[in-house]
């Protein structure tokens, strides 16, 4: 991938849009991959009890934050 803005950047995009965590894995980022994955998915899980659902509000700020990571995301020079 070339940096950002590139083709390889806009597919992590979409991926992590679709899944969070999934674009950084496309990337080859293993560990962003799995912070990323791992809590929204259980912000998301909590978000969907009755007690805790706000929690469905920190999962979006983090999964935006995956999606934009993604998309900005330079490779080492």
């Amino acid at each position: 991938m070339a940096g950002q803005g590139s083709g390889g950047n806009v597919i992590a995009a979409i991926c992590s849009f679709f899944f969070p965590g999934l674009g950084q894995l496309v990337q080859g980022r293993i560990l962003a991959a799995l912070f990323f994955f791992v809590v929204c998915a259980v912000s998301y899980a909590l978000g969907a009890t009755v007690i805790l659902f706000f929690m469905w509000f920190v999962g979006a700020i983090f999964h935006l934050w995956a999606i934009v990571d993604a998309a900005k995301f330079r490779g080492e020079s």
